[in-house]
């Protein structure tokens, strides 16, 4: 694994794909995906129907220093593929622990994307911070085997908010030391 730096945000080199800083140019592509409600359903923060401007919003508060968050498209033109083929955050909760979340293109499901960019992620650690979090809801246990892939260790059940299901839904909570 290699990692270049762009900007004040690295690129984070993997064998099959690029965990590259999001770009304004993504917004059509991460817009088809993010409007797609299989991918809203496993997601808190994406609403369905998405509403106009909501990606824009998106990508600008990603781009706007100070952030918050550190925002990577998984852009597969290492292998010929799509620009984008998901996104993966990590927000700051505070100076040691972030929390990672993650949505991947319905084309690349079950393509184990996902764990090749969270297990990146827990490799470099790009914020240098002490702990990881997550959380998956309890009908996506395919996310509960990313993160158990990745080290990260079962904490306890929750309930997360859903915009897109308006409504709080169950979910499983695990962390990862670093």
């Amino acid at each position: 694994m290699k990692i270049q730096p762009i900007a004040n945000q690295p690129v984070i080199e993997t064998e099959r794909f690029d965990l590259r800083p999001l770009q304004r140019s993504d917004l059509g592509l991460i817009e088809m995906y993010a409007s797609d409600p299989r991918v809203a359903m496993t997601t808190s923060s994406i609403p369905h129907p998405l509403p106009p401007g909501t990606i824009d919003a998106f990508i600008t508060r990603a781009l706007n220093e100070p952030r918050d968050e550190d925002v990577w498209v998984m852009d597969g033109l290492k292998s010929g593929g799509a620009e984008v083929m998901g996104v993966i955050s990590l927000s700051r909760l505070d100076r040691n622990q972030t929390e990672v979340g993650y949505w991947v293109a319905p084309a690349f499901w079950n393509t184990h994307l996902a764990s090749d960019a969270v297990k990146a992620l827990v490799t470099t650690n790009p914020l240098g911070n002490d702990t990881m979090f997550a959380s998956v809801y309890h009908d996506n246990p395919a996310s509960a085997k990313v993160l158990t892939n990745a080290g990260f260790v079962y904490l306890g059940d929750a309930e997360t908010y859903c915009l897109a299901r308006d409504a709080a839904v169950p979910t499983w909570t695990y962390s990862r030391k670093l």
